[in-house]
């Protein structure tokens, strides 16, 4: 098997029941600033929040959606959200209106993550190498 020479990933979806709820928290967490975006082609009632990104840097995006096509919740994916120190970002997670699931623990040599549930139910993840 040969080593890849880009990163797999390219997008990722936080499906949310309330985008006003769901952009402060990820804003207060993340210390960040949403991105209004437009709903690509005809997808019926699909509203989006981008998070931030940068052409053609080395991490993917993503973004909040709010559709009756799809639905939050717990026990799906999880997305991790990389940071300085995860200890940092989950500090911050309560006072956002989410709830620490678990807080920062290392991961032998890949580093160190800290897990929440957002204001939607959605667990997320973030990781550090320290």
């Amino acid at each position: 098997m040969s080593t890849p020479t880009k990163n797999p990933f390219t997008w990722i979806e936080i499906y949310v029941e309330d985008m006003s709820r769901a952009q402060k928290f990820y804003e207060a967490v993340l210390q960040i600033e949403m991105v209004p975006m437009q709903a690509p082609g005809d997808f019926g009632d699909l509203e989006m929040l981008s998070f931030p990104w940068v052409q053609d840097g080395a991490n993917i995006s993503g973004a909040l959606c709010k559709t009756s096509d799809f639905k939050p919740g717990s026990g799906g994916t999880l997305v991790y959200f990389t940071s300085e120190d995860a200890a940092i970002e989950i500090s911050r997670v309560e006072a956002a209106g989410g709830k620490v699931m678990q807080e920062k623990f290392s991961i032998s040599e890949h580093g160190f993550v800290a897990l929440a549930m957002d204001t939607e139910g959605n667990t997320i993840g973030f990781h550090s190498n320290k």
